[in-house]
Protein backbone atom coordinates (compact mmCIF):
# COMPACT_ATOMS: atom_id res chain seq x y z
CA UNK A 1 0.00 0.00 0.00
CA UNK A 2 1.60 3.34 -0.46
CA UNK A 3 2.67 5.44 2.13
CA UNK A 4 -0.32 7.97 2.90
CA UNK A 5 1.52 10.36 5.70
CA UNK A 6 2.16 13.76 4.36
CA UNK A 7 5.55 14.80 4.92
CA UNK A 8 6.36 18.26 5.73
CA UNK A 9 9.51 20.73 4.05
CA UNK A 10 10.16 24.02 5.58
CA UNK A 11 12.06 26.31 2.43
CA UNK A 12 13.91 29.02 4.04
CA UNK A 13 14.35 32.29 1.42
CA UNK A 14 18.25 32.81 2.89
CA UNK A 15 17.99 36.39 0.58
CA UNK A 16 14.18 36.91 0.79
CA UNK A 17 14.21 36.23 -3.29
CA UNK A 18 12.33 33.29 -4.45
CA UNK A 19 15.10 33.14 -6.98
CA UNK A 20 18.05 33.35 -4.88
CA UNK A 21 19.24 31.17 -1.99
CA UNK A 22 17.16 28.69 0.19
CA UNK A 23 17.42 26.30 2.33
CA UNK A 24 15.55 22.78 2.73
CA UNK A 25 14.97 20.83 5.91
CA UNK A 26 12.22 17.82 6.52
CA UNK A 27 10.75 17.42 9.46
CA UNK A 28 12.44 14.93 11.87
CA UNK A 29 15.55 14.23 9.50
CA UNK A 30 19.34 15.17 10.28
CA UNK A 31 20.18 16.00 7.11
CA UNK A 32 19.61 19.24 5.18
CA UNK A 33 19.69 20.58 1.66
CA UNK A 34 20.83 23.79 -0.22
CA UNK A 35 19.66 25.45 -3.37
CA UNK A 36 22.05 27.88 -4.55
CA UNK A 37 22.29 29.68 -8.21
CA UNK A 38 25.59 29.83 -9.64
CA UNK A 39 25.80 33.35 -9.37
CA UNK A 40 24.97 33.69 -5.77
CA UNK A 41 27.57 30.75 -4.50
CA UNK A 42 30.16 33.94 -4.07
CA UNK A 43 27.64 34.71 -1.22
CA UNK A 44 27.85 31.77 0.96
CA UNK A 45 30.52 32.66 3.05
CA UNK A 46 27.86 33.40 5.40
CA UNK A 47 27.15 29.77 5.99
CA UNK A 48 29.61 28.44 7.84
CA UNK A 49 28.18 24.97 7.50
CA UNK A 50 28.78 24.48 4.04
CA UNK A 51 32.06 24.21 4.84
CA UNK A 52 30.93 20.75 6.22
CA UNK A 53 31.32 17.38 4.55
CA UNK A 54 28.52 16.45 2.05
CA UNK A 55 27.27 15.62 -1.31
CA UNK A 56 26.20 17.87 -4.34
CA UNK A 57 24.60 17.98 -7.76
CA UNK A 58 25.50 20.78 -10.26
CA UNK A 59 22.39 21.41 -12.31
CA UNK A 60 22.20 22.63 -16.21
CA UNK A 61 21.66 22.06 -19.23
CA UNK A 62 23.58 21.40 -23.09
CA UNK A 63 23.24 23.03 -25.74
CA UNK A 64 20.24 21.15 -27.54
CA UNK A 65 18.58 22.23 -23.66
CA UNK A 66 18.64 18.88 -22.18
CA UNK A 67 19.14 18.16 -18.41
CA UNK A 68 22.79 17.40 -17.51
CA UNK A 69 23.85 16.61 -13.81
CA UNK A 70 27.34 16.57 -12.22
CA UNK A 71 27.25 14.60 -8.33
CA UNK A 72 30.23 14.81 -6.32
CA UNK A 73 31.34 14.65 -2.86
CA UNK A 74 33.16 16.83 -0.90
CA UNK A 75 34.52 17.04 2.67
CA UNK A 76 34.29 21.48 2.06
CA UNK A 77 31.34 21.78 0.10
CA UNK A 78 32.26 25.24 -0.42
CA UNK A 79 35.63 25.26 -1.20
CA UNK A 80 34.65 22.43 -3.86
CA UNK A 81 32.18 24.65 -5.43
CA UNK A 82 34.29 26.93 -5.67
CA UNK A 83 36.47 25.30 -7.67
CA UNK A 84 33.55 24.19 -10.22
CA UNK A 85 33.21 27.73 -10.48
CA UNK A 86 36.14 27.86 -13.11
CA UNK A 87 36.35 24.42 -13.91
CA UNK A 88 32.74 23.55 -15.07
CA UNK A 89 30.66 26.04 -17.15
CA UNK A 90 27.62 23.94 -17.50
CA UNK A 91 25.89 24.33 -14.35
CA UNK A 92 23.67 27.28 -13.23
CA UNK A 93 22.78 25.85 -9.79
CA UNK A 94 23.61 23.23 -7.22
CA UNK A 95 21.77 21.25 -4.97
CA UNK A 96 24.17 20.12 -1.69
CA UNK A 97 22.81 17.85 1.39
CA UNK A 98 24.90 18.01 4.68
CA UNK A 99 24.04 16.77 8.41
CA UNK A 100 22.65 19.42 10.85
CA UNK A 101 25.01 17.22 13.23
CA UNK A 102 28.09 17.00 11.27
CA UNK A 103 27.62 13.09 11.43
CA UNK A 104 28.84 12.75 7.88
CA UNK A 105 31.78 11.47 7.36
CA UNK A 106 33.89 10.73 3.99
CA UNK A 107 33.27 7.31 3.60
CA UNK A 108 29.44 7.98 3.94
CA UNK A 109 29.55 10.94 1.34
CA UNK A 110 31.42 8.65 -0.93
CA UNK A 111 28.64 5.95 -0.87
CA UNK A 112 26.11 8.59 -1.35
CA UNK A 113 27.78 9.72 -3.89
CA UNK A 114 28.35 6.31 -5.65
CA UNK A 115 24.35 5.29 -5.15
CA UNK A 116 22.79 8.39 -6.22
CA UNK A 117 25.11 7.90 -9.78
CA UNK A 118 23.71 4.91 -9.71
CA UNK A 119 20.28 5.92 -9.45
CA UNK A 120 20.50 8.62 -12.09
CA UNK A 121 21.74 6.17 -14.54
CA UNK A 122 19.32 4.07 -13.95
CA UNK A 123 16.53 6.89 -14.11
CA UNK A 124 18.10 7.76 -17.47
CA UNK A 125 16.66 11.59 -17.53
CA UNK A 126 19.28 13.81 -17.37
CA UNK A 127 22.95 13.03 -18.87
CA UNK A 128 25.39 12.61 -16.14
CA UNK A 129 28.86 14.53 -16.66
CA UNK A 130 30.73 12.62 -14.60
CA UNK A 131 33.84 11.81 -16.29
CA UNK A 132 33.93 8.50 -13.92
CA UNK A 133 32.01 6.07 -12.23
CA UNK A 134 32.32 7.06 -8.09
CA UNK A 135 33.44 4.15 -6.66
CA UNK A 136 31.32 2.73 -3.80
CA UNK A 137 32.90 2.85 -0.18
CA UNK A 138 32.57 -0.41 2.11
CA UNK A 139 30.59 0.75 4.99
CA UNK A 140 29.21 -1.14 8.42
CA UNK A 141 24.94 -2.33 7.80
CA UNK A 142 23.78 0.10 10.41
CA UNK A 143 25.51 2.86 8.58
CA UNK A 144 24.51 1.84 5.31
CA UNK A 145 20.91 1.41 6.70
CA UNK A 146 21.35 5.02 7.59
CA UNK A 147 22.30 6.05 4.27
CA UNK A 148 19.99 4.52 2.31
CA UNK A 149 17.33 6.62 4.48
CA UNK A 150 19.44 9.68 3.94
CA UNK A 151 19.34 8.73 0.26
CA UNK A 152 15.02 8.95 0.00
CA UNK A 153 14.67 12.06 1.87
CA UNK A 154 17.83 13.59 -1.26
CA UNK A 155 15.45 12.08 -4.09
CA UNK A 156 12.34 13.80 -2.25
CA UNK A 157 13.95 17.06 -1.79
CA UNK A 158 15.50 16.67 -5.29
CA UNK A 159 12.07 16.23 -6.72
CA UNK A 160 10.72 19.04 -4.29
CA UNK A 161 13.04 21.68 -5.79
CA UNK A 162 12.36 20.91 -9.54
CA UNK A 163 14.47 18.08 -10.57
CA UNK A 164 13.46 14.68 -11.05
CA UNK A 165 17.39 13.66 -11.56
CA UNK A 166 16.33 9.93 -9.67
CA UNK A 167 13.12 9.10 -10.85
CA UNK A 168 12.19 6.50 -13.23
CA UNK A 169 10.17 7.86 -16.18
CA UNK A 170 7.46 5.18 -14.83
CA UNK A 171 5.76 6.32 -11.93
CA UNK A 172 6.57 4.29 -9.29
CA UNK A 173 2.89 2.71 -8.40
CA UNK A 174 2.01 -0.72 -6.33
CA UNK A 175 1.88 -3.59 -8.83
CA UNK A 176 -2.36 -3.87 -8.35
CA UNK A 177 -2.37 -0.13 -8.78
CA UNK A 178 -0.92 -0.25 -12.37
CA UNK A 179 -2.93 -0.21 -15.49
CA UNK A 180 -1.34 -0.07 -18.91
CA UNK A 181 -2.61 1.21 -22.42
CA UNK A 182 -1.94 -0.33 -25.63
CA UNK A 183 -2.41 0.92 -29.74
CA UNK A 184 -2.24 -1.58 -32.28
CA UNK A 185 -2.40 -0.10 -35.61
CA UNK A 186 -1.67 0.05 -39.18
CA UNK A 187 1.58 0.13 -40.22
CA UNK A 188 2.91 -2.04 -37.55
CA UNK A 189 2.08 0.31 -34.62
CA UNK A 190 2.43 -2.26 -31.54
CA UNK A 191 2.64 0.21 -28.47
CA UNK A 192 2.25 0.18 -24.60
CA UNK A 193 2.45 2.58 -22.12
CA UNK A 194 0.79 4.54 -18.77
CA UNK A 195 0.32 8.42 -17.95
CA UNK A 196 2.28 9.43 -15.59
CA UNK A 197 2.35 13.08 -13.90
CA UNK A 198 5.05 14.38 -16.26
CA UNK A 199 2.54 13.40 -19.32
CA UNK A 200 2.54 9.71 -21.12
CA UNK A 201 5.48 7.43 -20.93
CA UNK A 202 5.76 4.96 -24.31
CA UNK A 203 7.94 1.68 -23.14
CA UNK A 204 10.52 0.27 -24.43
CA UNK A 205 10.22 -1.90 -26.76
CA UNK A 206 7.07 -0.78 -28.31
CA UNK A 207 6.75 -0.21 -31.84
CA UNK A 208 5.97 2.98 -33.84
CA UNK A 209 4.24 2.97 -37.26
CA UNK A 210 7.13 2.67 -40.23
CA UNK A 211 5.93 5.39 -42.54
CA UNK A 212 3.77 8.88 -41.84
CA UNK A 213 0.52 10.17 -43.31
CA UNK A 214 0.45 12.75 -46.32
CA UNK A 215 -1.50 14.92 -43.61
CA UNK A 216 1.14 14.02 -40.67
CA UNK A 217 1.14 17.80 -38.88
CA UNK A 218 4.99 18.76 -39.36
CA UNK A 219 5.41 19.06 -35.42
CA UNK A 220 4.93 15.44 -35.18
CA UNK A 221 7.04 14.34 -38.31
CA UNK A 222 9.90 16.40 -36.80
CA UNK A 223 9.41 14.72 -33.07
CA UNK A 224 9.85 11.33 -34.70
CA UNK A 225 12.89 12.47 -37.09
CA UNK A 226 13.96 13.94 -33.63
CA UNK A 227 13.43 10.34 -31.85
CA UNK A 228 15.27 8.57 -34.64
CA UNK A 229 18.54 10.97 -34.68
CA UNK A 230 18.87 10.12 -30.64
CA UNK A 231 18.39 6.68 -31.42
CA UNK A 232 15.22 6.60 -28.83
CA UNK A 233 13.58 5.07 -32.32
CA UNK A 234 15.44 3.27 -34.15
CA UNK A 235 15.03 0.77 -36.69
CA UNK A 236 15.02 -3.14 -35.99
CA UNK A 237 13.83 -6.00 -38.11
CA UNK A 238 12.12 -3.42 -40.03
CA UNK A 239 10.43 -2.21 -36.98
CA UNK A 240 10.37 1.31 -35.37
CA UNK A 241 10.84 0.02 -31.68
CA UNK A 242 11.55 2.27 -28.41
CA UNK A 243 14.66 1.70 -27.41
CA UNK A 244 14.04 3.22 -24.24
CA UNK A 245 11.13 4.23 -22.08
CA UNK A 246 10.21 7.86 -23.46
CA UNK A 247 8.10 10.46 -21.87
CA UNK A 248 5.75 12.49 -24.22
CA UNK A 249 4.16 15.66 -23.54
CA UNK A 250 0.13 14.48 -23.83
CA UNK A 251 -1.05 11.01 -24.67
CA UNK A 252 -2.23 12.38 -28.18
CA UNK A 253 1.41 13.30 -28.99
CA UNK A 254 2.55 10.01 -27.63
CA UNK A 255 -0.46 8.12 -29.85
CA UNK A 256 0.37 10.58 -32.94
CA UNK A 257 4.27 9.37 -33.15
CA UNK A 258 3.07 5.89 -32.70
CA UNK A 259 0.97 5.32 -35.29
CA UNK A 260 2.31 8.12 -37.81
CA UNK A 261 -0.69 10.40 -37.94
CA UNK A 262 -3.07 13.04 -35.78
CA UNK A 263 -4.51 10.74 -33.08
CA UNK A 264 -6.89 11.80 -29.88
CA UNK A 265 -4.37 9.87 -27.00
CA UNK A 266 -7.59 9.89 -24.75
CA UNK A 267 -9.49 7.50 -27.27
CA UNK A 268 -6.60 5.58 -28.77
CA UNK A 269 -4.63 4.02 -26.00
CA UNK A 270 -6.77 1.52 -24.35
CA UNK A 271 -6.81 -1.19 -21.50
CA UNK A 272 -6.59 -4.82 -22.75
CA UNK A 273 -10.33 -4.48 -21.80
CA UNK A 274 -10.87 -1.83 -24.34
CA UNK A 275 -11.61 0.77 -22.09
CA UNK A 276 -10.50 4.11 -23.43
CA UNK A 277 -7.52 6.42 -21.40
CA UNK A 278 -10.30 9.14 -21.32
CA UNK A 279 -13.43 7.11 -19.94
CA UNK A 280 -10.82 5.08 -17.82
CA UNK A 281 -9.53 9.11 -16.47
CA UNK A 282 -13.49 9.63 -15.79
CA UNK A 283 -14.04 6.57 -13.78
CA UNK A 284 -14.31 7.62 -10.06
CA UNK A 285 -11.97 5.23 -7.81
Amino acid sequence: MANKFGKTIKIFLIDGDSNGRMSCELSNWSGKAYKIPRINVKDCSDRPDLTNTGVYLLLGKNETGDDIVYIGEAENILKRLQQHLAQKDFWNEVIIFISKDENLNKAHVKYLESRLYEMTKLANRYSVENSTIPAITTISESDRAEMEEFIENIKMLVNALGHKVFDTKRDEKPKNNKVTFYITANRGADAQGEPTSDGFVVFKGSKAADSEVNSMPLSFTTLRQKLLAQNILAVKAGNFEFTEDYIFSSPSTAAAVVMGRSANGLKEWKTKENKTLGDFEKAVN
